[in-house]
């Protein structure tokens, strides 16, 4: 841990560590400048925004790479500012539809049950279970490029479970048992989409810590018990992207994206009202806000029309998620585009979840940042859905800071051994 404090440690002396999370979304980039106390919580001190152009994005992922550092320079610029330092590290979201989350689990029955279990044998195991990860990653974004051969890389990954002969545990090591059992989440990403990202945070002249995939940083931010427990489903309805998460049993099984986000309704408004794009996504924001609007009706059927389809994506999104399991009786929504009251509507018909394994109907909730209890916000200026996106990220900043626990020391050697 000696490392990272050192690298998190700012120049002036003792002050507290500082890093910066840069949510690169398709309308905007976002970037939060915070600290990190001796407590292990975050506190904001600065906040910045800059709205992308229409062609530097495309359905989550970074199209103009040239623009949107110029833009991530401009919300950075305004985070720095605000906060009156700048941090040299960075952590980065990745989106999109060829991003692949899922969490696999490998069960071994082991010969010798009397022997306690060596880091060795540990290590052994969890390469299994990472070789098996990127060959299900390469398949399946391989089938849906239909291009023979991509060049998938590991975004990020770890482990969220581990259990002998059904007894969980933190640390294997040492134990004796017949059965074991080890689930670990990977997050695959084409290299294009990654080696983009890259590219970002170097023109930015900024340490990259970790690219993290979205939906796995907003499914982790709310440290309610019930909510590991008993499970919950995730979406954020950004720009140019849908992301669904999955969290159950404890640990989170799953993400999955697909590009149809609230710019997708903004154009429909502009084509069917005849207007220009800015204005239409001007009235559409309006609308989402309850504010009064000329041309209300045509925009709330224009918008029930889309959200019908998104939702019927979001249906074959959780559908897969769930494997033939039901799901958690709860979805948490966020990101710009959940602002329209026709999408958690949606979600709560019954006509939704009647056609997918729900026990009951499911509870839905507008997620706020204050509901994020690891991180404070002293500017103020986080006071909506959009701002749980970028809070992930930086929440996922200040886990690296953590104790590391054995299980993610033998993943990371596996990982440095595989070279993925």
């Amino acid at each position: 841990m000696a490392f990272w404090r050192r690298i998190w440690q700012r120049d002036a002396g003792p002050a507290p560590a500082a890093c910066t999370a840069l949510d690169i979304g398709t309308e905007f980039a976002k970037a939060l400048v915070f600290e990190i106390d001796e407590h292990g919580r975050g506190i904001v001190r600065g906040v910045g925004r800059k709205r992308q152009g229409l062609s530097h994005m495309q359905s989550g992922t970074v199209a103009d790479i040239a623009a949107v550092v110029d833009n991530c320079s401009v919300a950075l610029q305004e985070a720095e500012e605000m906060a009156g330092f700048r941090p040299t590290q960075v952590v980065i979201g990745i989106a999109g539809e060829l991003v692949k989350g899922f969490t696999t689990t490998h069960s071994q029955e082991r010969r010798r049950p009397d022997v306690p279990i060596s880091e060795a044998e540990l290590q052994k195991l969890i390469d299994g279970v990472q070789r098996e990860a990127l060959r299900e990653a390469e398949r399946a974004i391989t089938w849906e490029t239909g291009l023979p051969h991509v060049d998938v890389r590991l975004v990020h990954a770890a482990v969220t479970g581990a259990a002998i002969d059904g007894y969980a545990l933190t640390n294997p090591v040492g134990f004796q048992g017949r059965h074991v059992k080890i689930a670990i989440f990977n997050a695959f990403a084409p290299l294009v989409h990654l080696g983009a990202l890259q590219s970002v945070a170097s023109q930015l002249d900024l340490e990259l810590l970790e690219i993290v995939a979205e939906p796995y940083a907003v499914a982790r931010v709310l440290s309610d018990e019930q909510v590991r427990q008993a499970g919950a489903l995730f979406v954020d309805v950004g720009g140019g992207t849908t992301d669904v998460a999955l969290v159950r049993q404890g640990g989170i099984e799953g993400t999955r994206m697909f590009a149809l986000g609230g710019r997708a309704f903004t154009k429909s408004i502009a084509d069917r009202c005849e207007l220009p794009f800015p204005r239409a996504e001007a009235l559409k924001v309006d609308y989402a806000r309850g504010m009064p609007v000329e041309r209300r009706a045509e925009v709330a059927s224009i918008v029930a029309d889309d959200v019908e389809v998104w939702s019927a994506g979001v249906e074959l999104v959780m559908e897969e998620l769930a494997a033939g399991d039901l799901l958690p009786g709860r979805i948490y929504l966020c990101g710009g585009g959940s602002r329209l009251p026709e999408i958690a509507a949606a979600l709560a018909a019954e006509r939704f979840w009647k056609r997918l394994p729900f026990a009951r109907p499911p509870e839905v909730t507008v997620m706020a940042p204050d509901q994020v209890e690891a991180i404070s916000d002293a500017t103020g200026l986080l006071v909506d859905q959009q701002d749980v996106t970028p809070l992930g990220l930086a929440y996922q900043a200040i886990d690296l800071q953590t104790t590391e626990d054995p299980l993610d020391v033998a993943l990371r050697r596996v990982l440095r051994a595989m070279k993925v």
